[in-house]
Parts: structure tokens; sequence; C-alpha cells
């Protein structure tokens, strides 16, 4: 009998020590830890990246550091693929994913959106001898080479293309030339950044696309509120304050906080 206490006393103990502690709302979960964790790629240049001094920087970065700053408490970046930060946005392991995401009517049946933090044109891009597309409506039975789950991907895919994949800007531009894709949809800003650096390489522009809204996505109910109203002010502190467009002019060389 002793002893079957003993191993239920154990089990007790252990489950209470396990229970992970619940909050009212992710705001107070933030406040409580004194950190915000945020999921951003890293690898999307000016977005989010690593500089030469290996330091993570970008105008997502940054900006989810002014955010921090703001609440009170500290970033701590998890870098990763795209592909799997809303799923671990949705189960918790992130509080916020900050990575340029445009805001799409499908995303907007499944999270609520911060205010608008930039707008973000595009480019279809192809290699430099393509002469077979020229629009979106031309990437029908088409290979397309984008981040799985992007944004970029999916409209791709709404117009007839398989994606290939492709983890970074380079990752995409190679496949082009290479001849493993046949187009990219991409942010206009990095292609400029990536041809300014890289003044020889075989690809080019054939279609401009209407900038779309880039925000913060949360999972929708009651739970995310309060913390979605405080990311809110801070965005238009920012912006109020001149603090967003420097940051913006700094990385991109123009001023993408409006359209």
């Amino acid at each position: 009998m002793k002893k079957l206490l003993v191993v239920l006393l154990a089990v007790l103990m252990l489950c209470a020590c396990s229970k992970t502690k619940e909050y009212s709302s992710h705001l107070e979960k933030v406040q409580s830890e004194g950190k915000v964790v945020i999921a951003t790629e890293g690898m999307w240049e000016p977005w989010t990246y690593v500089d030469g001094n290996g330091n993570l920087t970008g105008y997502d970065v940054e900006l989810g550091r002014a955010i921090a700053e703001k609440l009170g408490v500290e970033a701590e970046f998890v870098t990763g693929d795209f592909t799997g930060f809303l799923s671990g946005l949705d189960n918790g392991q992130y509080d916020l994913v900050i990575n340029g995401i445009d805001v799409t009517e499908e995303r907007q049946a499944k999270y609520d959106f911060s205010n608008t933090y930039a707008y973000a044109s595009s480019y279809l891009i192809v290699k430099g001898d393509n002469e077979d597309i020229k629009s979106l409506e031309d990437l029908n039975g088409k290979k397309l080479t984008n981040s799985p789950g992007s944004s970029y991907a999916l409209l791709g895919e709404q117009y007839g293309a398989s994606n290939v994949g492709g983890d970074t800007f380079a990752d995409t531009i190679n496949n082009l030339v290479n001849g493993y894709a046949d187009a990219s949809i991409n942010s206009a800003d990095t292609y400029g950044l990536y041809i300014k650096e890289h003044p020889d390489a075989d690809v080019k522009v054939v279609m401009t696309i209407d900038p779309l809204d880039v925000a913060i996505p949360f999972v929708k109910g009651e739970y995310n509120k309060e913390f979605l109203d405080a990311v809110n002010s801070v965005i238009d502190e920012l912006k109020a304050s001149g603090e967003l467009s420097s940051l913006s002019i700094k990385f991109f060389g123009t001023d993408i906080t409006v359209k």
C-alpha cells in the first residue's frame, strides 16, 4: 500500500511540474515570460537576413525588435523555412511571425492581421532568353520557383504553375538560370537589390504585380485580441514618429510604408 501511495504521489508531482502555466491572454503570456518569440527566415534580404558580421537584421527583424522594446520584453528570434511558420504560430511555437507576409483572402479566413506596416510590389521574373512567359496567365503548365506556402507560390499555383521550391532568393535565380524552373514571383525590392549586386545575372522582369498589404498574422480568437491591439498600437506609434519610414529607407532605399 505504501509503495502504491509513493508511486501515485510521484505521478502527481510529475504532472504538476510538467503542466504548462495557463494565461488569460497571449499578451499576458508574453509579458509574464519577458520575451516575444519571433519567427523569421533570415535568408531574404533586405527583409530578414544575416549581415556580414553574422548579425540577424533586416526591415522585419528591426520591426520585431521595436515591437518587443515597446512592449517591454526581449525579442527572441527563431530562423528557418517559411513553410512551417504559420503552423508554428497555430500551435504556439511562436508568438509572432514577421516575414513580409502578404495579406490574402485565404489567409484572412484563418488569421487576423495587424495594421499594414508595408506595401510590397512584386515582379514576375524569368531567364533572360525566355520569350514564352509575359504574364501570370502564361504560367499555366510551367514550373515556378518560390518558397513553398509563400503568397508568391500560391499565386503562381492559382495560374496553373507547379512549384519546384527555392529557400532563398538566390536559389530561385539559380533555378531560373540553370533551367530547373521557368519563372519566379518575388519582391521587387529584393530583386532590385540582387541585380544591383549581380548586374550580369541572366534574368529579366516581364511583369510588375500590384502591391499587396504586408502585416503580421495572429490566430483568430479572444486569446490574441489584446496582443493584436498592443502590436497595432506599436505599429501606429512607429508610423507616427517616422521610425518605420526610416527603417524602410535604411533597408530598401525607399519608403514602402506608403503606396
